[in-house]
């Protein structure tokens, strides 16, 4: 595929056919070198000499393929799923997975099980699995896992999971899937049965939302990015049958909006994990058109090359842009529903800093995180990520803008050096006392842009602060928002997702430590409440018809102890689409 994706568009939504390169844009252009990427076939494209106005904007010829590096094409796995009503005892297959509660293991004074289906199962193994619950130490609580060869049954393995005290959470079954990936990979199983001890208990809704977490905890717990690796293993598990949580078409549907959402999740950790010198912004825009092309029925791209954004006066964005060899790429998904009826239009904006040195304000120290600034494009990858969800969902009467003005933060004799003072696409003038608050100067013109699409509510996605991070730690994302009725339906769609949010506030007296004495603003102030800050600088560039939330996910966009990203986001964003499609 050819790897040339930009356009000097203009804002409104368009078909991928019209994206195009003006001859005159480059004057450096070489032949892309096309590579599998994200489980897609990418181009890598050349670096760029822009002429605006006649005078060059700096950049200059860079490597596209740095360090000779390139992805291998790992073929992603697939798991089929299956709703199913039959006898445990009859199925056969590698391993039948029971989940328990601490509840389900009370035990008579025979020390033999008073649930129904842990007893019979114990019965059709003489007694053996009571017997080793016992020596095991096996009590249910969350997390739990025995998995024993025991002959009897038409399993060659029988695993008990526990899921806690009568937990119904989300996130508890979700773990119960994971857990269920792990114990497929370690016994090398290919096809697994999933019970639960108690189904009766549960109404018909939680059984639909039990399934579901089920299958997004198996499918993202069998996941491995292994694209970078020399060697790697394909995952084991082929099927998963879902018993006793009922059958038909609405538990399908369940089961496949699930996997739908799982996708847009795997895209998100892939685009965070692939190194910044593959996916550079450039790569990140056509991966964002690959989305558009293959859901071409619902979403179409625009690209908006430099010359375009210096046409829409986005100083703010390019000023962050201009030291670096990989010119920015300004990209605009665009989701329209099949049958064209909007009731409801829709924002979701995200950083995209492909890598973030700090400018020349330069991350240095202990602690700087410079090492991971690949994931300072953590918030794109949740849009883009639900963008591919939501083209394969196809929800009706909402319309989505997906946003993201993708650059680097370098050093260069072109790069923005503090003192310099930037004027972003709505007027205002910001005097850069720090290089390294850049997510912000970008996010400003995206989120101008993202008004003048005339949309209802904006949602925008940020690695943005440390502070967050300090405030909340690696697990728990920051929301900030003037609109009580948004935080609630942001909350709402995150609890049903499984991903934590929490409400910070927006303080507005601290707007006084972000006056300068020359521009309208500074674009940091002090150390305390820097997240707070963070967001009322932020609210500058938003419309106030417009309800619109922040969210700073800073933390839980990557997992230290697995060295890898989350994907957080995408379910959140996916789930609040979907709650206004049924709002409207």
């Amino acid at each position: 595929m050819a790897a040339i994706v930009v356009s000097l568009a203009s804002s409104s939504c368009r078909s991928l056919s019209t994206l195009h390169v003006p001859s005159t844009t480059y004057s450096v252009f070489t032949k892309s070198q096309s590579f599998p990427l994200l489980g897609l076939s990418l181009g890598v494209l050349p670096s760029l000499r822009s002429q605006v106005g006649g005078k060059r904007m700096g950049h200059v010829l860079a490597q596209a393929n740095l360090g000779l590096t390139q992805p291998n094409n790992v073929e992603p796995s697939k798991i089929s799923f299956a709703a199913k009503e039959i006898d445990l005892v009859e199925w056969k297959g590698d391993i039948l997975v029971v989940a328990v509660t601490e509840k389900d293991l009370t035990k008579d004074e025979s020390s033999k099980f008073q649930n129904s289906i842990l007893k019979k199962l114990d019965t059709h193994l003489g007694g053996l699995l009571s017997e080793a619950s016992l020596e095991e130490d096996f009590t249910g609580k969350a997390g739990q896992t025995t998995i024993l060869r025991l002959p009897g049954l038409g399993s060659k393995r029988v695993g008990l999971i526990g899921v806690g005290k009568s937990s119904s959470s989300t996130s508890a079954y979700r773990s119960l899937g994971e857990a269920v990936a792990a114990a497929a990979k370690a016994a090398q199983a290919s096809n697994v049965a999933i019970v639960l001890a108690s189904p009766d208990e549960l109404s018909a809704e939680s059984k639909l939302t039990i399934a579901s977490a089920i299958v997004s905890g198996t499918v993202l717990g069998t996941f491995e990015d292994s694209r970078f690796k020399s060697d790697s293993k394909k995952p084991s598990l082929k099927s998963v049958d879902i018993v006793g949580l009922g059958t038909g078409y609405e538990l399908e549907k369940k089961l496949k909006y699930a996997e739908n959402v799982c996708s847009g999740v795997i895209l998100g950790k892939e685009l965070v994990n692939a190194p910044p010198n593959v996916l550079t912004p450039a790569v990140l825009a056509e991966e964002a058109s690959k989305i558009a092309s293959t859901y071409s029925d619902v979403l179409s791209a625009t690209i908006l090359d430099e010359e375009r954004c210096v046409e829409l006066k986005m100083g703010s964005y390019l000023a962050v842009a201009a030291a670096s060899a990989n010119p920015p790429h300004f990209i605009h998904l665009c989701y329209k529903p099949p049958n064209g009826q909007v009731k409801m239009k829709l924002a979701l904006v995200g950083k995209g800093l492909t890598f973030d040195s700090g400018g020349y304000n330069i991350k240095t120290g202990p602690g700087c995180l410079i090492e991971l600034m690949k994931f300072d494009m953590g918030g794109s990858a949740a849009v883009l990520g639900a963008a591919k969800a939501l083209g394969q969902i196809k929800p009706e009467g909402v319309e989505v803008h997906f946003i993201v003005a993708a650059c680097e933060n370098m050093i260069s004799g072109t790069g923005m050096r503090p003192g310099d003072i930037v004027t972003a696409s709505n007027g205002k003038t910001i005097e850069v006392n720090n290089t390294d608050a850049e997510g912000r100067l970008t996010l400003a013109d995206a989120l101008v842009y993202a008004c003048n699409q005339g949309v209802d509510k904006i949602v925008d996605l940020a690695t943005l602060t440390g502070a967050c991070i300090i405030a909340l730690g690696p697990t728990i994302a920051g929301v900030f928002t003037p609109s009580d009725d948004l935080a609630k339906e942001v909350v709402s769609a995150s609890e049903a997702a499984g991903e934590k949010l929490w409400r910070m506030p927006m303080e507005e007296s601290y707007w006084d430590s972000m006056k300068s004495g020359v521009a309208d603003m500074v674009n940091t102030g002090g150390r305390a409440g820097g997240a707070i800050t963070a967001a009322l600088f932020l609210k500058q560039f938003v419309d106030e018809k417009v309800q619109w939330m922040h969210i700073d996910l800073a933390g839980p966009v990557w997992n230290d102890k697995k060295k890898g990203a989350t994907g957080f986001g995408v379910s959140t964003l996916v789930e609040w689409v979907m709650q206004n499609t049924s709002a409207s």
